[in-house]
C-alpha cells in the first residue's frame, strides 16, 4: 500500500510500505502466527539498521533497545501491552509503527476520552436497520477492537486512563477469555490468533481514572521515558522536524542544528529544574515541555521563517514558540519564563539575539 499524494499524513503502514516490504523480504526467523514480520524485524523496523541487501531501515524510536524488545515480546503473548509515560514520550508514536509492523494496519484505533462509551470497544448497532429489521449482524456495528479480534490484527486504544471506569472494564473478558459475547445474536466473536492489544496512557493522569486490578493484570506495563542525553534529544528532534517540513512542504531551508540545540538545552533546563552545567537552579513552570513540543516549537519556526522571514531559522522564529509551550500560566509562568531569561539566557555567550527576542515576545 503506497501513500496517496494528497494525505497530509499517511499511515505509518503507507509512509513506510518500502521499509517493511524490504524487511520482510529479508526476514527469515519465526513468526507468530497472522504477523507480518518476526519480533526481531519488528525490533528493526522501530529502531532503525541496514539491510543484507544495503536497504536502510530509519529509526522510528531512539531509546533503550530493551524496551522496545520487552513491548514486542509481549505482543507475541496473551498480555496485553500498556505504554505508560509523560506527555511527548512517543507513546502513540511507537503504538502506531508497533501495530503497523507487526499487522500492517494501523488503524483499528479506539481513542480515549470522557464520553468513551461501550459501544466504542465492543460494538453498536445501526438503529435504523435494528428498529426496520430486528438485531441482525448486517444492522451490528462493529468496533475497531472487535474487527481485530476477528482478523487478528493489533488494535490500539488511545488514553485507557481517560475512559471511565465501568468502561475499562469492558475488556477484562475481552482480554481475558479473548472473547467478545454478542447476547443479542446469541452469538460471540472468539479472537483470532495474531490479536492483541497496545493501550497508552499518561502516567501525569494518576487518579483521573485508575485502573482496576483486575484489568491491571491483564496488562504488561512498559514505561517509555525522555529522552536520557540532550544528544538523544537533538537527534530525535532534528529527524522528526526534517520529516515535517518535508510533508508540510514548508520553503524554508532545514532546521540549523545550533536552533534546534537551543530550543532542547530550553526545555531540558526548565524540565529539570537546573541548567545544564548543574551550576544554577532554575523554577520549573506547570507545563510538561516534552520532545513532542520541541518538534512543534521548530515547525512552527520554521514555517515563520519561511512565509515570513528569509527561509531561514533565526532565534526570533522560536522565542514565540517557546514562549507559547512554557508560559500556560499566564501569571507564574511568566514570571518564571521571564527570570529565566534574565538569570540563565542573558548571560550566556551567543545567545544574546534568543534573549532580545524572548524579551520582546514576553
Amino acid at each position: 500500500m503506497t501513500a496517496p499524494a494528497t494525505v497530509l499524513r499517511p499511515h505509518a503502514e503507507q509512509d513506510h510500505a518500502a521499509e517493511l516490504a524490504a524487511l520482510a523480504a529479508a526476514d527469515d526467523r519465526a513468526k507468530p502466527p497472522n504477523w507480518n514480520l518476526s519480533p526481531w524485524a519488528v525490533v528493526e523496523y522501530l529502531l532503525g539498521g541496514t539491510l543484507p541487501d544495503g536497504t536502510v531501515i530509519t529509526p522510528k524510536y531512539v531509546g533503550p533497545r530493551r524496551l522496545i524488545e520487552v513491548a514486542v515480546a509481549t505482543l507475541a503473548t496473551d498480555r496485553a501491552l500498556l505504554l505508560l509515560g509523560v506527555p511527548g514520550t512517543a507513546k502513540t508514536w511507537v503504538s502506531e509503527h508497533l501495530s503497523a509492523a507487526i499487522s500492517g494496519d494501523s488503524t483499528l484505533l479506539v481513542q480515549g476520552t470522557a464520553g468513551t462509551s461501550e459501544e466504542s470497544i465492543r460494538y453498536g448497532w445501526n438503529y435504523a436497520r435494528l428498529i426496520a429489521e430486528g438485531p441482525s449482524a448486517a444492522a451490528l456495528v462493529e468496533s475497531p477492537v472487535l474487527r481485530a479480534m476477528r482478523d487478528g490484527k493489533i488494535a490500539r486504544l488511545e488514553e485507557l486512563t481517560r475512559i471511565p471506569a465501568d468502561v475499562q472494564d469492558t475488556l477484562i473478558t475481552i482480554l481475558s477469555e479473548k472473547t467478545l459475547p454478542v447476547p443479542e445474536l446469541g452469538t460471540e466473536v472468539q479472537a483470532r490468533p495474531g490479536f492483541n492489544l497496545i493501550a497508552t496512557a499518561n502516567n501525569r493522569d494518576k487518579g483521573v481514572n485508575e485502573l482496576s486490578s483486575a484489568l491491571r493484570r491483564r496488562f504488561n506495563t512498559v514505561v517509555l521515558p525522555l529522552p536520557d542525553s540532550a544528544e538523544a534529544e537533538v537527534e530525535i528532534v532534528s529527524r522528526r522536524v526534517a520529516e515535517l517540513g518535508a510533508s508540510l512542504q514548508l520553503p524554508a531551508e532545514a532546521a540549523e542544528l545550533a536552533e534546534i540545540r537551543r530550543v532542547v538545552t530550553v526545555f531540558r533546563e526548565l524540565r529539570s529544574g537546573r541548567t545544564e552545567d548543574g551550576r544554577t537552579a532554575v523554577k520549573s513552570p506547570s507545563g510538561t515541555l516534552s520532545t513532542a513540543e520541541a518538534i512543534s516549537v521548530l515547525t512552527g519556526g520554521l514555517a515563520l521563517a519561511a512565509h515570513f522571514g528569509d527561509g531561514v531559522l533565526r532565534p526570533h522564529d522560536i522565542a514565540a514558540g517557546i514562549h507559547g509551550a512554557v508560559v500556560k500560566d499566564p501569571v507564574a509562568d511568566r514570571a518564571i519564563w521571564i527570570e529565566y531569561l534574565e538569570t540563565v539566557v542573558r548571560e550566556r555567550d551567543g545567545w544574546a539575539d534568543f534573549y532580545r527576542a524572548g524579551q520582546e515576545i514576553s
